[in-house]
């Protein structure tokens, strides 16, 4: 099996048997993207360094709008897409076999995570894992410490706040919060006024 065909496999939902011929493809790759962070954690990096390191890590091109402070990992390292505009702050960890789409002008908070594999709950098959995308849309702000978990898409313009546990889908234009996050309010239920930023960083 090749890097392709188990992308395809993972973008198709099908479950990873622990052991397989798929499974021993994402091991190799998942080492590689080791690597690749390894070296971009390590020491300081210009900001173009950075890019190049980030483009290398996901195997495509990031636009020079896009800003990364590392430290930052990823588990796979193949199945991210990043918008233009995208601030990931430091020590932000992506599990992206599922696939992680990021849209323009986001801004992800310190130590976010984001997860797109399920492990089988019956304890026989363990092992095997189960991809599910997360989509965050155009110009979302997730909090420091928010995690977001497989198979959650997030609208446009929502905002997360700081320590929530994201378990399903957000609306567009929404703030929510809390373990598990709900929805609080709408973007424009304050009049434009700034959430209090202890509430969402």
């Amino acid at each position: 099996m090749t890097l392709s065909d188990l992308i395809a496999a993972l973008d198709a939902g099908e479950t990873i048997i622990g052991g397989s011929a798929a499974h021993a493809v994402m091991l190799e790759t998942s080492q590689e993207a080791l690597r690749t962070a390894g070296e971009l954690n390590t020491g300081y990096h210009e900001p173009a360094q950075v890019r190049q390191l980030l483009a290398r890590l996901i195997g495509r091109p990031v636009d020079e709008s896009v800003t990364l402070f590392p430290p930052f990992t990823a588990d796979f390292g193949r199945n991210i897409s990043l918008g233009k505009r995208v601030f990931i702050n430091s020590g932000c960890r992506f599990q992206d076999q599922g696939g992680i789409t990021i849209g323009d002008d986001c801004l992800i908070g310190h130590n976010a995570v984001i997860a797109t594999l399920q492990h089988d709950i019956d304890p026989a098959r363990r092992g095997d894992l189960t991809p599910s995308p997360v989509v965050v849309g155009r110009n979302v702000w997730l909090g420091s410490n928010v995690t977001v978990l497989p198979g959650v898409t997030i609208g446009d313009d929502a905002v997360i706040g700081a320590g929530s546990v994201v378990t399903r889908d957000v609306p567009a234009g929404s703030v929510a919060v809390g373990s598990p996050a709900r929805v609080v309010r709408g973007i424009s239920d304050d009049g434009g006024r700034s959430a209090s930023a202890s509430s969402l960083q």
